[in-house]
C-alpha cells in the first residue's frame, strides 16, 4: 500500500511544476526547496475533485537539493491563520476520509424536533448513522435507504472493462503527502481542521520546521 501511494504521489506531478518556483508560493530551505498552493477546501485529483467542509487544504511539493535526503512528516507543516501565533497541525488523511465516509463521525449542527407526552415522543431530524463495519451496533437503527430505480442492463460488456472511479474518501487518502524518507521530489496534500467561511481567512501562512530547514510561506 505504501509503495502504491509513493507511486501515485510521483505520478501526480504536473510537467509544468518541476521546480518550487512553478508554484504560487515557494521558499528555499537548507536541504530542499518547497512549493505550495492554498486550495481552500478542495482536493484536485485525476479521479475527480473533492470538497471537504471544515478542513483547509494545502498542496505542497518538496524538491530535495542534489545528494540530500531527509524524512518528511505532516507534523513538520503547521498553518497560521490571520496572523495568530497558535499553530494548527494537520490531521491524518484517515481522519479526513472518515469525515466523508461516515455521517456520524462528527456531530454537526442539526435540527431535532421532539413531541409527545409522558415517556413517549417523536424525534425528527436526527442524523442517520452508518454501519462502519459488519455488526457495528451504531448502525443497526439506521433508516432504510430510499428506493432507487434499477440500473439499466448492460448489454455491451464495455462497462466491465472500465475501472471504477475512486470514492471521495479514497481520493483524500491517495492525494495526501506521503510521509517517510525522500531524496527525490514529492508532492501531496495536507489537511487542516478549521471551520468558518473561506473569506474570513484573510491571511494564511504555511510554516515548515523540520530536517530540511525552516521557512514561513505566505499562501494568502
Amino acid at each position: 500500500m505504501r509503495c502504491l501511494l509513493v507511486l501515485l504521489a510521483t505520478a501526480l506531478f504536473a510537467e509544468d511544476r518541476n521546480k518550487a518556483e512553478d508554484w504560487p508560493a515557494h521558499a528555499s530551505l537548507t536541504k530542499a526547496a518547497i512549493g505550495a498552493e492554498y486550495m481552500v477546501r478542495s482536493v484536485m485529483h485525476p479521479d475527480g475533485n473533492v470538497v471537504v467542509r471544515d478542513y483547509l487544504m494545502v498542496e505542497v511539493a518538496l524538491y530535495p537539493h542534489a545528494r540530500e535526503e531527509f524524512v518528511v512528516s505532516h507534523q513538520h507543516f503547521t498553518l497560521r491563520i490571520n496572523g495568530k501565533k497558535a499553530a494548527i497541525f494537520p490531521q491524518t488523511p484517515g481522519m479526513v476520509a472518515a469525515s466523508l465516509k461516515y455521517d456520524d463521525w462528527e456531530m454537526r449542527p442539526h435540527v431535532i424536533a421532539g413531541g409527545g407526552s409522558g415517556n413517549t415522543g417523536v424525534v425528527l431530524g436526527r442524523p442517520q448513522q452508518s454501519e462502519r463495519f459488519p455488526g457495528d451496533p451504531a448502525g443497526r437503527n439506521r433508516l432504510p435507504k430510499p428506493p432507487t430505480a434499477p440500473a439499466p442492463e448492460d448489454r455491451s460488456g464495455l462497462e466491465k472493462d472500465k475501472a471504477p472511479k475512486a470514492k471521495p474518501d479514497e481520493i483524500v487518502v491517495s492525494a495526501a503527502l506521503v510521509e517517510g524518507p525522500i531524496s527525490k521530489p514529492r508532492r501531496g496534500y495536507l489537511y487542516y481542521a478549521q471551520k468558518g467561511k473561506g473569506e474570513s481567512f484573510k491571511k494564511v501562512e504555511l510554516v515548515y520546521s523540520g530536517p530540511a530547514g525552516e521557512a514561513v510561506i505566505s499562501l494568502k
